[in-house]
């Protein structure tokens, strides 16, 4: 192909695209206020019609060129991902067909208990599970009303049973709402094959009213933990890699913090992300995505590749550093939830 198959495809910051995250559906079961507040996310919210998400057989033809251009990563999101029918079908043919692509699963685990021995057979290769809290009144208010803990830890349980070697927790903690329950959830989730991750809580899409004073900086969390239990660093694994790896210095498992607010990453961020219509954004942050329908749907996946390296090459995000260096107010995002986190 004259996009120059399996060669790395650089950005303007010499980031390579390595990780890709797909957005197979955008609607979720619940309606946590960081990512999608019921206030304005109600039961007649709009979504896309369904007849705009990307079919498998699309899907495919995207991950094949992806394939080709470098993607060594491929996370599926949604949305809630286990909404979508069929999810563990399309699994299967990815993995079939790129065995060498790394497939994880973001989900809210309150469809998982049904799904975890078939996403293990499927060829699935991680799960990341949203949980925020272990308390039942705080886990009801973080999910907007609508999720149940009890079922949640069913399905994380279900998923530990069906041979995951790896099931990361991430945690976003905000001031006054679940920062009591940090020592809590380290206490749980310590031993393998749990992971568990803090994440800052951050500024995405344009429904949250994030303010700067509701972020417990994981800093503070890393000091804390130390104090209970002791921590030791560990080396990043790979280029990319957005979290701050910790083990526990009683060798008994690992814990992670992703610090998007105190210490940004965006030098290091290798990531694209597909919504379930068919555009890429360079950004969790970006206002617009680029439309690849029209490249997807030609019989040409040369088209495809070409539009999707040339937009990778423009790009030069770093949002999150401009933050920091308050250089940045930019209020039109895309929401989280049509990005997939």
């Amino acid at each position: 192909m004259s996009f120059e198959s399996g060669a790395p495809v650089l950005d303007r910051l010499q980031r390579a695209l390595r990780d890709v995250r797909i957005s197979v559906i955008d609607r979720c079961n619940f309606r946590c206020p960081y990512c999608m507040p019921e206030a304005k996310f109600a039961n007649d919210h709009a979504f896309m019609p369904a007849n705009r998400w990307l079919s498998d057989a699309q899907w495919l033809k995207v991950i094949g060129v992806l394939s080709d251009l470098g993607m060594r990563k491929l996370r599926i999101t949604g949305g809630e991902p286990l909404l979508r029918k069929n999810l563990v079908a399309l699994i299967t043919q990815i993995k079939s067909q790129w065995p060498g692509v790394e497939i994880a699963l973001t989900t809210n685990a309150s469809q998982l208990a049904a799904h975890a021995r078939s996403l293990k057979a499927a060829g699935l290769d991680r799960l990341t599970i949203s949980f925020d809290s272990l308390d039942a009144s705080t886990f009801a208010r973080m999910s907007g009303g609508r999720g149940d803990v009890a079922a949640v830890l069913e399905g994380i349980e279900a998923a530990r049973a069906a041979g995951f070697e790896t099931i990361k927790l991430n945690c976003v903690i905000q001031k006054n709402v679940n920062d009591s329950e940090v020592i809590d959830l380290v206490r749980y989730f310590k031993k393998p094959p749990f992971v568990l991750r803090f994440i800052e809580y951050m500024d995405v899409g344009t429904q949250n009213a994030w303010q700067a004073n509701q972020v417990v900086s994981n800093q503070d969390l890393i000091a804390l933990i130390h104090r209970h239990y002791a921590l030791e660093p560990v080396p990043s694994e790979s280029q990319g890699e957005v979290a701050e790896r910790f083990r526990y210095a009683d060798g008994s498992g690992e814990i992670g913090f992703i610090s998007s607010i105190s210490k940004p990453f965006c030098r290091g961020c290798t990531r694209a992300r597909i919504s379930a219509d068919g555009k890429l954004y360079t950004c969790l942050f970006s206002a617009n995505g680029h439309d690849l329908r029209g490249a997807i749907d030609s019989a040409d996946s040369m088209l495809l590749g070409n539009l999707i390296r040339g937009i990778w090459r423009a790009r030069d995000d770093r949002y999150s550093e401009l933050r920091a260096l308050k250089q940045s107010d930019n209020t039109a995002k895309a929401e989280m939830y049509h990005l997939g986190g």
